[in-house]
């Protein structure tokens, strides 16, 4: 199947279009956003030159399950995935800032860590810790949202009430949204044979009230472990064998390329982009349970999306 990397629908009562680094998100009248998770794929905030074939609709489902199994714990965007690549929900205004929660020191924490710094986004971290060492209680270390092209920058709950990007009730309630949609995504994994290590979450307000919005435990926001074997590599000192987005960074900085100016993007060979398509159905299968069926449509994927979406709007 051919990677689908861009639409351009016009929906009835549409007033504008955001494409972003991995979704479409179209405003139908202020009321309802209708999200496409395309085939692109970024890291480094950087939109890499192929799309990966099956991963919108990977992210999109994965997302739609978790936005069920956590509606007891706060009230969330969906109203209804109509199509495998696609979810209708209500507008928020969101807030302008990410809710990174860690359970465990690895990737860019990690990198942070091993050059020194023993502080992120206010959060003091002990000397002596090791790479992929859990923490006693997860952190929550925030960032700023970025737009295409830009990185994302850690930010600091001082920083975020100082700059008045959410008062100190909405921030406390954030706060307390993220710990636990982390743990209920953690039991979650660990049914599964996974730990969730860690993951972002973001938030906006809907008639005043504050609602989960976006994707929520997807490998392109989260980064999952194999429970089994964990103790024993991290004993040893040695890599975990995880599911996540992070293999596409590691893969791309072996090449040469963490987003700096002046780098190239390493050639996305047919073999690497099945590859990664491969990864994120592996995770897929395992954070469900569930195998994954394929969505081929005989006919256009773009007007098999218009035509589910139509019926719901």
């Amino acid at each position: 199947m051919k990677a689908l990397t861009k639409t351009d629908f016009n929906f009835p009562k549409q007033k504008n279009v955001y494409h972003g680094k991995v979704r479409d998100v179209y405003n139908i009248n202020d009321e309802k956003l209708v999200m496409v998770a395309t085939d692109r794929i970024s890291a480094f905030d950087v939109i890499l030159p192929k799309g990966i074939p099956f991963k919108g609709q990977v992210l999109n489902q994965i997302a739609s399950k978790f936005l069920d199994a956590t509606t007891d714990i706060c009230p969330n965007w969906k109203l209804s995935s109509p199509d495998p690549m696609v979810t209708v929900g209500v507008m928020c205004e969101g807030f302008p800032v990410e809710m990174i929660v860690r359970g465990y020191l690895c990737g860019s924490a990690w990198r942070a860590y091993k050059s020194g710094v023993r502080e992120i986004c206010g959060v003091k971290l002990p000397d002596g810790m090791r790479e992929n060492e859990k923490f006693p209680t997860p952190i929550i270390t925030p960032t700023t949202k970025a737009e295409i092209g830009e990185h994302d920058a850690d930010i600091s709950k001082e920083e975020i009430l100082a700059q008045g990007l959410a008062t100190p009730e909405e921030y406390a309630l954030l706060e307390k949204y993220t710990l636990a949609l982390f743990q209920r995504g953690t039991e979650i994994a660990s049914q599964r044979g996974l730990i969730l290590v860690d993951t972002k979450y973001e938030f906006g307000k809907h008639d005043g009230e504050i609602y989960l919005m976006d994707e929520i435990h997807t490998p392109d926001s989260s980064r999952y472990f194999y429970a089994e074997g964990y103790a024993e590599k991290f004993a040893k000192g040695e890599p975990q064998k995880q599911l996540s987005k992070e293999f596409v960074r590691e893969w791309l900085m072996d090449n040469g390329f963490q987003g700096k100016a002046g780098q190239e993007v390493p050639p996305m060979t047919d073999e690497i982009v099945a590859s990664i398509s491969d990864r994120y159905i592996e995770l897929y299968e395992h954070i469900t349970g569930e195998q994954f069926h394929k969505e081929e449509a005989a006919g256009d994927v773009l007007e098999r999306i218009e035509q589910n979406v139509l019926k719901v709007l």
